[in-house]
Parts: C-alpha cells; sequence; structure tokens
C-alpha cells in the first residue's frame, strides 16, 4: 500500500510539473488517503504482534 501511495504521488508531482493541476490534486488526494491507511493498518498490526508475544519458556 506505501507502494502504492508513492506511485500516486510521484504521478501528482509529474502532473503539476506539467502543469495538469487537476490530475496532479486528485493523484495526491489519493496518495495521501493511501499513506494514512498504511500508517493506521501498521500501528494497528503493531499492537497486535506486541499483545500475541508470548512469555518466555
Amino acid at each position: 500500500m506505501l507502494y502504492w501511495a508513492a506511485v500516486f504521488f510521484i504521478i501528482a508531482i509529474l502532473a503539476a510539473v506539467f502543469g495538469f493541476g487537476g490530475i496532479a490534486e486528485a493523484s495526491m488526494g489519493i496518495a495521501q488517503i493511501l499513506f494514512f491507511i498504511f500508517i493506521v493498518l501498521f500501528i494497528v498490526s503493531l499492537i497486535i504482534g506486541l499483545g500475541r508475544r508470548r512469555p518466555p519458556a
């Protein structure tokens, strides 16, 4: 998911450089949404992983 956020970010930068404001804005919005979803899923999986630790034998 972080890969797709980076891809949309690069598309947004290229679109902005070539003057396509609408495409750049839409791509940047998608990149932001995907990045925040990635962060939330990462934190949730980190918390779940810490909760499942087994005590040493």
